[in-house]
């Protein structure tokens, strides 16, 4: 058996309740692959950007990079062996001479709907205040509900719960994967529908991150991949990457396997929500990325060059 002082593999993560509970989720599944303890895998809490800066709206310090720029850069430079990241939090290119190995089982890819004053999105009262510190929930809240005031409203999901409980907004969106992934689902006022609220790419999916070069981690990873989650993200990923997509644009997208078909759906809109546009796809799970490239395509000529612009 492996010894603590030479791990197996070592594991870079956020140092937040959630993505310590996906790091521990990893090291569980490759310690019962690989026949080791869990201690064997040893669990490396990297400080980023995103956890240090909390009293700023990501749009105005960076995007979505923040929370795994300093991750990566420890990878690049061999202190970890594999970084543990939601999918979500991803840019739309990774750096070079990285790439996502392997993902595990997805989670529920819906958004929550959270609050204490109603039931739903469609029964808040007018001119209701929603705390989010997305974009992509911003644009699709405004795009049901105009007259909703959407606030700024950022911290780990313990802290914003906790900031809704005492009144600093009247409803609130998480991802109901890490609702679940805490023991936190009972948090959840109403699940939102994928197909009325369109979840960010990614969202679900834990994603392995490792060198290229580094065959062996690679294998090992392999080990404990889930092919369905990896072909979603690819072809949702590869939609991103065609919108040059970040913290700073409105962009949605969700890929599901459907009676052996992969079917697609992507949406980019404007930040206020007065305008979007939708993009559909249905083929062959071999056919994952090109699918999403093209819907992306699709997307960027109907929607113009200064789509983001305003």
């Amino acid at each position: 058996m492996q010894s603590v002082s030479a791990p197996l593999l070592r594991i870079g993560t956020r140092g937040s309740p959630l993505a310590l509970a996906q790091a521990r989720a990893v090291q569980a599944f490759l310690a019962a692959v690989h026949g080791v303890a869990p201690e064997a895998i040893a669990i490396v809490v990297i400080k980023t950007t995103g956890d240090v800066i909390q009293n700023r709206p990501l749009t105005e310090i960076g995007g979505k990079g923040l929370f795994t720029k300093e991750i990566e850069q420890a990878l690049i430079e061999g202190a970890i062996d594999v970084a543990v990241h939601s999918a979500k939090d991803l840019p739309g290119e990774l750096p070079d001479g990285l790439l996502i190995a392997a993902c595990l089982p997805r989670e529920d890819a819906r958004d929550a709907f959270i609050s204490r004053k109603a039931k739903s999105l469609a029964e808040l009262a007018p001119g209701a205040v929603v705390g989010t510190a997305s974009p992509r929930r911003q644009a699709l809240v405004k795009r049901l509900r105009r007259d909703l005031s959407v606030v700024p409203f950022r911290g780990n999901v313990e802290t914003r719960l906790k900031k809704l409980a005492t009144g600093e907004v009247d409803a609130t969106l998480l991802a109901m994967a890490g609702l679940n992934r805490l023991g936190l689902s009972a948090a959840a006022t109403a699940p939102l529908d994928i197909d009325e609220f369109l979840p960010a790419v990614g969202q679900g999916v834990i994603a392995l991150e490792t060198r290229a070069s580094d065959t062996a981690t690679r294998a090992r990873l392999a080990t404990i991949g889930d092919d369905a989650a990896a072909t979603a993200l690819a072809a949702e990923r590869a939609f991103l990457a065609v919108l040059e997509g970040s913290c700073r644009t409105p962009i949605a997208g969700h890929a599901r396997l459907v009676a052996g078909l992969l079917e697609f759906r992507g949406l980019i809109a404007k930040p206020d929500g007065s305008e979007s546009f939708i993009a559909e796809r249905r083929g062959a799970p071999t056919e994952a990325a090109a699918m999403g490239h093209d819907a992306g395509a699709e997307l960027r000529s109907r929607a113009g060059a200064d789509f983001f612009a305003g």
